[in-house]
């Protein structure tokens, strides 16, 4: 919701800076300048607290994303202050308001494109299936792999399932101790495998995107 709600905003944001280009409003440049200054101290505050914790969680980027926001539009409403003050240039006022909304917009929709992600249990963008399953056939032991599937539980949480085929029973630990190692190195950090001495599912090419 707040992902959807950062993109609203930039739309109403967007309608009305275009509205003030075709009919500029009369603005108090000092007023406006003393309401951004403390806008931007109390922003900066609350970036700087979340900015460590920011990646944790879809919620917390959202909301740290949203402050960045009004960070941006503090300064921007800065610069348009002054350019009023000194120049009565009314049009800076609806500019910086666009240029802050493109900033926007840009970070909102790549956290609604996650969060998507996550609701279909897509594979990750900077993960490739035939990278994975390459990986995971390189193990000394295993003989194929397939019923593959990689996807995002939560933000920063990638989860595997697979099935594999190690006519040795006696190296399924070591291949499953290998294979959460190699996939770790990929950004995968929940790795279930089923250990199989011959291929127990009819298609064995069939992966999950």
């Amino acid at each position: 919701i707040k992902r959807a709600s950062l993109l609203g905003l930039s739309v109403w944001i967007v309608i009305e800076a275009i509205a003030r280009l075709g009919t500029p409003e009369p603005v108090q440049g000092g007023l406006m300048l003393v309401v951004a200054i403390a806008g931007l101290i109390a922003n900066a505050v609350a970036a700087w607290l979340l900015h460590p914790v920011h990646k944790d969680s879809l919620n917390v980027r959202g909301a740290y994303l949203h402050i960045l926001g009004d960070l941006l539009a503090s300064v921007g409403t800065i610069v348009a202050a002054v350019v009023i003050r000194f120049t009565g240039w009314l049009s800076a006022d609806p500019i910086a308001s666009l240029l802050t909304t493109a900033l926007i917009v840009r970070g909102a929709w790549n956290l609604v494109r996650e969060s998507v992600d996550v609701l279909l249990e897509s594979t990750p963008a900077h993960i490739a299936l035939p990278d994975v399953r390459a990986n995971l056939e390189g193990i000394a032991g295993v003989e194929s792999v397939h019923d593959l599937h990689v996807w995002s539980v939560s933000s920063g949480v990638v989860a595997l399932s697979a099935h594999a085929v190690v006519r040795e029973a006696r190296n399924s630990q070591v291949v499953l101790e290998r294979a959460c190692e190699l996939m770790g190195r990929m950004g995968i950090n929940h790795v279930t495998i089923q250990i199989e001495q011959q291929e127990l599912c009819v298609d064995a090419e069939h992966s999950h995107p």
